[in-house]
């Protein structure tokens, strides 16, 4: 059996491409992941399961395991994207927006909760710290833009890297969080995001204080040509 679909009489399945089943690979993966760990075993026991050949698996995730972790955070983007669609994220303030970002984000994870417990274990090694920074990041920035986030100046920096952190720890948390509902992390999120607003709100007033107090150029200015405005 060659690295394609196990056609069935009277389908076109061998017509898919690697790259068009992605999707159902990862789903038939997920089970193993939760029992086997994040290994390209546990994709090719879930091609197994779909009746193709592991090898198809090689083909659909050419960079091997990392191609599928980035693929599933990939699809994690894209329904939360979706679904702050769905929910009218247009119309919700900001700490909504994000508050909401996130637990869009968990609430898929926790459909494979257990897989997904296995993923921010192996991230969290030491050796693949990089990547866990790398990840985080790029989960904060979906965000942002899903939120509608438009900024280009050095704000575009401090949201992300204020809302890494927020998620990270927000992740954590979750992690152990065994209450109907997902409520010690809905609880702790929260915590975490008046904690950002507050933040916020200081440095909006010591940024505006900021333009009225007097600068020590222009006074030195003054002194060296007089007829200069202040």
């Amino acid at each position: 059996m060659t690295a394609t679909a196990q056609a069935r009489p009277g389908d076109n399945s061998g017509d898919i491409t690697p790259e068009e089943r992605r999707g159902a690979l990862r789903a038939a993966a997920m089970e193993h992941f939760a029992f086997d760990g994040w290994t390209m075993d546990s994709v090719y026991r879930g091609a197994r399961d779909l009746g193709l050949d592991p090898a198809l698996a090689d083909l659909a995730f050419p960079e091997g395991l990392w191609d599928v972790v980035d693929f599933c955070l990939s699809e994690t983007d894209r329904v939360m994207t979706e679904e702050l669609t769905a929910r009218g994220v247009d119309t919700m303030k900001v700490r909504e927006k994000i508050t909401t970002a996130v637990l869009v984000r968990l609430e898929h994870a926790q459909k494979q909760r257990e897989a997904m417990r296995r993923l921010v274990g192996l991230l969290s090694q030491p050796v693949h710290a990089s990547r866990m920074s790398r990840y985080t990041w790029r989960a904060a920035d979906a965000m942002w833009r899903a939120a509608g986030d438009t900024s280009t100046d050095y704000n575009w920096y401090t949201k992300r890297t204020i809302l890494s952190g927020v998620y990270a720890s927000t992740v954590l948390v979750w992690m152990g969080d065994d209450t109907p509902d997902l409520d010690e992390t809905r609880a702790f999120l929260a915590r975490r995001i008046e904690n950002v607003m507050q933040f916020e709100k200081t440095k909006a007033k010591v940024l505006s204080l900021g333009e009225n107090r007097p600068s020590l150029t222009r006074f030195l200015g003054r002194l060296r040509y007089p007829g200069a405005r202040a």
